[in-house]
């Protein structure tokens, strides 16, 4: 959603005029953050359509959005696109399901289609882990991935993800796609989120207490078992300088917000089970309820310094990486070196990557940089002019060059 939410106020200056077409918020049980819609252009046309209602689909095991959302897509666009003349169907979601409607909305009405990759939708990832590290349902969502991806994939006229390994491995796993057109885009840098909040600061509650006594390290984040590896390493540093430098290292607290997508006061920890096991947990502290967006980036302004936990996976990208830039405090991130996260923080000098691959000497660089944020709690030293070519300007005039490229190459397949 954030996507195109940040590429909207651009769209028109790089010729494309846009409608939106979203499920109603009411049929979602995911935080709502009604305050997004603030920094929607006026001029925006939004079409919202039904879903099933999740208490009727959870009887047959289906609670996915997406799954709940296709049949009322299928209808609502159909009726569109019989009665209006659209270019390009741009499919920017991680609830993968409908974008399978784009290859009978291509069949129907001629009309072509780019699917984001904001996530992996089928994925291997987890095969080999234990059942406990595994997401919910997942027996059924690998099976159910495994037979619609390609489905939505087989007559795709162009890709757009926010990581070359994405990109890699769909075209390791579908031969058709090697000739496909494709961008590897991040999100794009949205600076008017932060004016917004600025703004409007006294609507916001922090989800931790500030004192002058005590340095807080923030997270605003997904949680869960495959972040393990970056949560140990942090930890391990932190009772390290514990150990060695009590008087210091006793003012850093961790917050970890947001951690869980399941409903609210549902959500299982999966931070503090290990500051328990390390004996942390007078430093730390989970909230596994979502927050809204802008209540995120208040909490980020307001802290002391900034913790980014990523995936071992080299694929993962944060999506929500710039936030944490434009907060301008101090970083700490963890992230495999083959992440495009890793690059860009590297790139913009905004704040210390640790890479998760074995390092003898990780534990001491991240011992030295907590030692720095006990000192130096919010100084930052971001390339801005670097920077620059991750606003949301330039990510969005990227994607338009990509439409161009799909709509020039369809006139040319049909004549017209």
């Amino acid at each position: 959603m954030h996507r195109v939410r940040m590429s909207l106020p651009y769209f028109e200056q790089y010729g494309w005029r846009s409608e939106i077409v979203m499920v109603n918020e009411k049929f979602s049980e995911s935080t709502k953050d009604y305050l997004l819609s603030e920094n929607i252009p006026k001029d925006i046309i939004v079409h919202k359509v039904n879903a099933f209602p999740k208490k009727i689909t959870r009887k047959f095991g289906l609670g996915s959005l997406g799954l709940r959302s296709i049949y009322h897509y299928k209808k609502y666009v159909s009726k569109l696109l019989k009665h209006k003349k659209y270019d390009l169907i741009y499919f920017s979601t991680t609830e993968f399901a409908v974008t399978i409607l784009g290859t009978y909305w291509k069949r129907k009405f001629k009309i072509p289609y780019i699917i984001d990759y904001q996530d992996a939708w089928h994925t291997t990832y987890y095969l080999d882990k234990p059942k406990l590290e595994r997401p919910p349902k997942y027996w059924f969502s690998y099976r159910l991935n495994k037979f619609l991806e390609p489905k939505a994939l087989k007559n795709v006229d162009a890709l757009i993800s926010v990581s070359q390994g994405y990109i890699d491995d769909l075209k390791a796993r579908y031969k058709y796609l090697i000739k496909t057109p494709f961008e590897v885009i991040t999100f794009g840098a949205f600076a008017p989120d932060f004016n917004f909040v600025f703004e409007n600061e006294q609507r916001f509650k922090l989800p931790y207490k500030s004192s002058i006594d005590i340095i807080n390290l923030v997270y605003v984040g997904r949680g869960g078992y495959d972040l393990k590896d970056a949560i140990t390493l942090l930890f391990t540093a932190f009772k390290k300088g514990i150990m060695e430098d009590f008087s210091n290292f006793n003012k850093l607290r961790f917050h970890f917000i947001g951690t869980s997508y399941a409903p609210k006061g549902k959500g299982n920890p999966t931070i503090i089970p290990i500051a328990k096991k390390m004996d942390l947990l007078d430093y730390v502290s989970e909230q596994t309820d979502r927050i809204s967006y802008y209540e995120g980036i208040n909490s980020l302004t307001n802290a002391d310094g900034l913790i980014i936990i990523g995936s071992n996976d080299p694929q993962y990208t944060a999506s929500k990486i710039y936030p944490y830039i434009l907060a301008n405090k101090p970083i700490i991130a963890f992230f495999h070196p083959e992440s495009s996260a890793y690059k860009i923080i590297e790139d913009c000098n905004a704040g210390k990557v640790i890479s998760l691959l074995d390092d003898s000497n990780t534990i001491q660089n991240i011992y030295i940089e907590l030692h720095s944020m006990l000192h130096n709690p919010r100084e930052s030293h971001v390339d801005w002019d670097k920077f620059k070519i991750y606003d949301a300007t330039n990510m969005t005039k990227r994607q338009c060059e990509l439409f161009d490229k799909v709509i020039k190459q369809v006139r040319k397949d049909y004549g017209n």
